[in-house]
């Protein structure tokens, strides 16, 4: 476990994402941790990627994304399912983009979860366009009608070096519905290229996340008084680091296509109610494609 000024480091260095969860005192899966997970879900780094490569950029760019695995910030649920995330996205050349993504479990019931639809603008500050910024505002839909989340106020900012191949995200978005919640959300990533041809560039774009949690546990008591039992619940608001997660992709990209095919590791880190937590892994396969507009 980081000591605070350890944890402050890893903030300034590559930035912390922040949710809020709710564990009982019996490990068990939770709709609200579940669901936070979900919300950033979206192949994000993808159309980053295409908008640092572009100066102008007017263009729709559809992804379809398989994970072999399913984990809730890096946690097994003890359930082994994939999920499938499709999503496409219009960015204009004044900076105004919209995007509508969902995603489908294996043996969710129902199957596909939700869906959302991103409304923002995204721009360049500098002359050399180092730093870029996404402010915005999304709209989710749930299959089931789940109301406490249902609506996100979105803003990012990134940083690159002039090479183009290391930057920093860092988003924040506050959620409301019938509940309210404000999160960071981070990944620090290299761009290197493998090799460049005529027809195609093959690219390594590892990454690191850290995920760092405002989130409520809640202890289950047992209070008896004769023969009567009652049950207490007594809720502590904690701090700390819930998930560490190392990305190693490749890519491969043509004139119009990507494809990556990446191996996902999860470092989860335990909070005071759970046991002791395994390192979790999966596999991700992704196929974009690229309408250029101008």
């Amino acid at each position: 476990m980081f000591n605070k000024q350890i944890l402050a480091f890893w903030l300034l260095l590559f930035t912390v994402a922040t949710s809020a969860s709710l564990y009982a005192q019996e490990p068990k899966e939770d709709e609200i941790d579940i669901l936070l997970d979900e919300l950033f879900f979206d192949d994000q780094q993808f159309m980053n990627d295409i908008l640092d490569s572009f100066d102008t950029h007017n263009f729709i760019y559809t992804n379809v994304s398989f994970n072999s695995n399913t984990f809730f910030t890096g946690r097994d649920s003890g359930i082994n399912q994939f999920n499938i995330v499709p999503q496409i996205s219009y960015y204009s050349a004044s900076g105004f983009n919209v995007s509508i993504s969902g995603i489908y479990y294996e043996t969710f019931s129902p199957n596909w979860d939700f869906t959302n639809i991103s409304l923002g603008y995204y721009n360049t500050i500098g002359k050399d366009k180092l730093v870029n910024y996404n402010v915005g505002y999304t709209r989710y839909f749930y299959a089931n009608g789940w109301d406490t989340f249902t609506n996100s106020i979105d803003l990012s900012l990134g940083v690159r070096n002039k090479k183009r191949t290391l930057g920093t995200k860092l988003a924040t978005s506050y959620l409301f519905g019938t509940d309210q919640s404000l999160q960071i959300v981070s990944r620090s990533y290299a761009n290197l290229t493998i090799t460049k041809e005529k027809g195609y560039t093959l690219k390594f774009r590892p990454q690191i996340n850290f995920v760092v949690a405002q989130q409520t546990t809640a202890l289950e008591q047992l209070n008896t008084q004769g023969d009567v039992t009652t049950v207490e619940y007594i809720y502590n608001h904690i701090f700390d680091l819930l998930n560490t997660q190392v990305n190693i992709p490749l890519t491969l990209i043509t004139k119009s296509w990507d494809f990556e095919l990446g191996y996902n590791i999860n470092f989860p880190s335990r909070v005071e109610t759970e046991p002791v937590l395994k390192n979790t892994s999966f596999f991700n396969l992704s196929i974009g494609y690229l309408i250029d507009l101008k």
